[in-house]
């Protein structure tokens, strides 16, 4: 059963890569949407028109992934942040982001299984009549992706290392306010930008102050992509403006007629996203400093 699921795995990521390939060059023929039509009319956001923000109260769920708790705070996801559908997930950051249809179903689909769960109902056959078995396990809760070294990693922009913040639901705003510092671009309008210099220059930065302060720092290849990808997001989806940014990663809040940057007709595809993830990794240099461990031993 276990090579069953793992050869279904690499069906489905073969399968999902090749369909993402096709939106890639399908978005490089297909005319832009315009601004002011990103997301579709009836939709939340659609002319810039957001639900009611309301922050996280007493017993909410709460993750590392702003865009998530921001989907929450204005109740485009339970409010509660909990008993979330990974197919709900799906739905919620397609139409509120514009990313394409794989990219939309890569995501919870690594969460689910970073968590051992299912994206979807398992379902299955028993005396000729169709039912649902472990129908709890195609739900989390926000606070589930919260695990250390999974989607959450060290040297963070926006949150204190696990060591010192387990938690992991609230913003850092010393950090914040420290990576707002660091925009030095300006767009066509003259609205302050960040560049892909400037986030890989701060997360060099910041990793370097990580490794040099935190005995527990771990940072692998894959949590640089994660890491280097919350970047991509902040370039592609809010077009890099600190206007817009500010209110969402200060607050966790969609600023009202805020639309997603991503014009591309068929959304922000894995292959693209990817790429832009390599650029920003690849400028990234830490400085050669003493980690703590280091500094512990010649003391």
């Amino acid at each position: 059963m276990s090579f069953l699921r793992n050869a279904a795995k690499l069906f489905n990521s073969v399968y999902l890569f090749t369909w993402d390939t096709c939106i890639a060059l399908a978005n490089l023929i297909a005319p832009n949407l315009k601004p002011g039509s990103v997301i579709p009319h009836g939709r939340p956001g659609a002319g810039g028109k957001w639900p009611e923000f309301v922050p996280p109260g007493k017993g909410d769920s709460r993750c590392c992934c702003p865009a998530l708790n921001a989907l929450a705070n204005h109740g485009i996801l339970p409010h509660d942040g909990r008993n979330i559908k990974f197919t709900e997930m799906t739905h919620a950051v397609q139409t509120s982001f514009n990313l394409s249809s794989t990219f939309s179903i890569f995501v919870p689909t690594f969460a689910a299984n970073m968590l051992h769960r299912n994206y979807k109902t398992v379902r299955q056959i028993a005396s000729n009549i169709l039912i649902d078995i472990h129908s709890s396990q195609d739900k989390f809760d926000l606070a589930d992706l919260n695990i250390h070294n999974g989607i959450e990693h060290d040297g963070s922009l926006l949150r204190e290392d696990a060591r010192f913040d387990p938690e992991q639901d609230k913003p850092s705003l010393p950090l914040i306010t420290e990576l707002f510092a660091s925009a030095t671009g300006k767009d066509a309008a003259g609205n302050l930008v960040f560049t892909h210099a400037d986030l890989s220059r701060a997360s060099g930065k910041r990793r370097t102050a990580a490794r040099a302060t935190n005995p527990d720092f771990t940072l692998n290849k894959s949590q640089k992509g994660f890491a280097s990808g919350n970047c991509a997001s902040l370039l592609l989806v809010f077009g890099g403006r600190v206007a817009d940014l500010e209110p969402f990663l200060t607050e966790e809040r969609i600023p009202e007629g805020f639309e997603s940057r991503v014009l591309a007709r068929w959304g922000l595809s894995l292959l693209v996203f990817n790429l832009n993830i390599f650029n920003i990794e690849r400028a990234i240099k830490e400085e050669a400093v003493p980690t703590v461990m280091a500094q512990n031993e010649t003391a």
